[in-house]
């Protein structure tokens, strides 16, 4: 699903629908294959998606190679017409530490 793109990211290319949930997801069976495979851990996925950083969770429901966004995500990622396949960088580890507190929506927001 996702390929070594540089130092920091691998590629990958994901159908991006809108969501009326608070958070970023991908399917509860992708999350824990990647998860586990890159991060080695348990932890929110960092993706960037056009300019933005999102936190992404898993979540039973979400079809396989589709990322469902909030409208907030969708508008400044510059995707005007989902659902849309389009390239994903997903944050290796080490970039995803950095970025997670800045990706993760606040309760409340």
């Amino acid at each position: 699903m996702f390929e070594r793109f540089s130092s920091g990211y691998y590629l990958g290319r994901l159908y991006v629908e809108p969501t009326d949930g608070p958070h970023a997801t991908i399917s509860q069976r992708t999350y824990e294959s990647v998860t586990e495979d890159l991060y080695g851990e348990r932890q929110p996925l960092v993706v960037k998606l056009g300019q933005t950083h999102l936190a992404v969770r898993g979540e039973a429901g979400v079809p396989a190679r589709t990322l469902s966004v909030p409208a907030t995500g969708l508008d400044a990622a510059g995707i005007d017409n989902p659902p849309t396949l389009s390239a994903v960088l997903l944050a290796k580890a080490d970039v995803a530490s950095r970025y997670l507190p800045a990706a993760t929506p606040r309760s409340g927001t």
